[in-house]
């Protein structure tokens, strides 16, 4: 496979110059972008997924939602239908994609939306909600017909953008210079101790702009949630072997995580918002029950209940000790302090 990425690198380098013709054609003004007034927090990345989005996201939420107004936006990925959708509980991760519906699930005070086109979608937001006073954009880095008023830009502490390639060839939609857009870059999934001469190596490899912030975020999981009949009459104790099926782009730092709770982890792996079907369900089930451990647990994430919800195939393994694990995003020290004062000083400000 990294033979054949290497292979590729003529389609990379192409790829990449078109990107970065169309980037330059907003920055010379030939490509419009639209600014707005009210406050547009931009939260993406250079890389295809897998560096947190989600859970900044709802730090974000957290932060400021007891003293704004607030909405998020995003494509909604996954979703089946199209156009401008403003959530409702009712909703479902096929109306909104599973992000978006984690989103509406955990904050009932924020207003939710997918769109397409950045652009329309803010413009709806603003004429259904009149005392809206602020939007974060969900996974909008690369939607320069938007202009946020502040953009932070994600990269995974095992997989720095400063590090990787284009796509084919990498994992980056745009070349990194593409960075330099940012007005904040957290390096995230960090261990929960990083010593200042991590900080220092990292910060030279990124190569900020003196305008640029730069700051250091950890996942903290919560502890398990039980969501079948045979998880809640089964309490977690003294488990041997963790099943963990997942159709997220990174399922290694919570991998790491269930290994410190049991003997062993058992992994299957599906693509990033992936779509389960009834077959998929009987074949996790089956490999489940092949264990022959007498005390064995099924894991998945939030984001995967979403979808299995909306497929309504949770049923099915009611009589397996089904559970999923709750993530949150947590600073490091002084960044805490320093990030969440630059966030609610822009909104405030603006």
């Amino acid at each position: 496979m990294k033979f054949l990425r290497y292979i590729l690198f003529p389609f990379a380098v192409l790829y990449g110059i078109v990107i970065l013709f169309r980037n330059r054609l907003f920055d010379w003004g030939i490509l419009k972008h639209t600014s707005f007034d009210i406050p547009v927090i931009c939260v993406g990345n250079l890389s295809m997924g897998g560096t947190g989005k989600t859970p900044h996201v709802e730090y974000l939420i957290r932060l400021l939602r007891n003293n704004f107004r607030l909405a998020t936006l995003s494509r909604g990925y996954g979703r089946k239908t199209k156009g401008f959708v403003l959530a409702t509980q009712a909703d479902d991760s096929y109306i909104i994609g599973d992000e978006s519906k984690q989103y509406l699930s955990k904050f009932d005070t924020v207003s939710v939306a997918v769109c397409e086109s950045r652009v329309s979608g803010v413009r709806q937001l603003l004429n259904l909600i009149f005392d809206l006073e602020c939007i974060i954009l969900d996974d909008g880095f690369q939607h320069r017909s938007i202009k946020p008023g502040l953009s932070v830009l994600l990269t995974d502490y095992y997989s720095l953008y400063a590090n990787d390639y284009i796509l084919p060839t990498g994992n980056l939609r745009e070349f990194r210079s593409g960075a330099n857009r940012a007005d904040i870059i957290v390096v995230t999934k960090t261990p929960k101790i990083l010593s200042p001469i991590t900080r220092r190596s990292i910060e030279e490899q990124l190569k900020l702009r003196t305008n640029q912030n730069l700051f250091f975020s950890y996942l903290k999981y919560g502890l398990a949630v039980p969501l079948t009949d045979a998880a809640i009459q089964n309490p977690m104790d003294n488990i041997s072997t963790i099943f963990l099926f997942a159709g997220i782009a990174n399922v290694y730092p919570l991998e790491v995580h269930l290994k410190h709770q049991s003997n062993e982890v058992i992994v299957m792996k599906f693509t990033d918002h992936h779509d389960f079907t009834l077959a998929d369900i009987e074949k996790i089930k089956s490999t489940f029950q092949n264990i022959y451990t007498k005390n064995k647990v099924m894991m998945t994430t939030e984001k995967d209940v979403m979808r299995l919800q909306a497929a309504k195939l949770i049923d099915i393994l009611n009589d397996i000790p089904l559970y999923f694990v709750p993530v949150q995003v947590e600073f490091h020290k002084e960044d805490k302090i320093k990030f969440n004062k630059q966030i609610i000083e822009y909104v405030s400000k603006n």
